[in-house]
């Protein structure tokens, strides 16, 4: 079974990653974008079977290792 998590800063949090590819599209002449968010996008193979297990489980990961709770967000989904 597959997992996808996407962890983004949570609102408020300064982005200066973010705001170096904002300020390089429009080097780039790329107009009109008014604000850019970095994330990023986990994949996990996982030898469980059952989908809520699954779930639980990176959840657990997610809290114990995979995003800083503290300033990030996550989603899960199970592929």
């Amino acid at each position: 079974m597959k997992a996808r998590v996407h962890v983004t800063l949570k609102n408020g949090v300064l982005d200066p990653q973010g705001a170096a590819v904002k300020h390089s599209l429009g080097t780039l002449g790329f107009e009109g974008v008014d604000r850019v968010r970095q994330g990023k996008i986990i994949e996990l193979e996982l030898s469980e079977t059952d989908t809520a297990k699954a779930e639980a489980l990176v959840k657990d990961m997610c809290e114990k290792l995979l995003a800083n709770t503290v300033i990030e967000d996550y989603s899960v989904e199970i592929l």
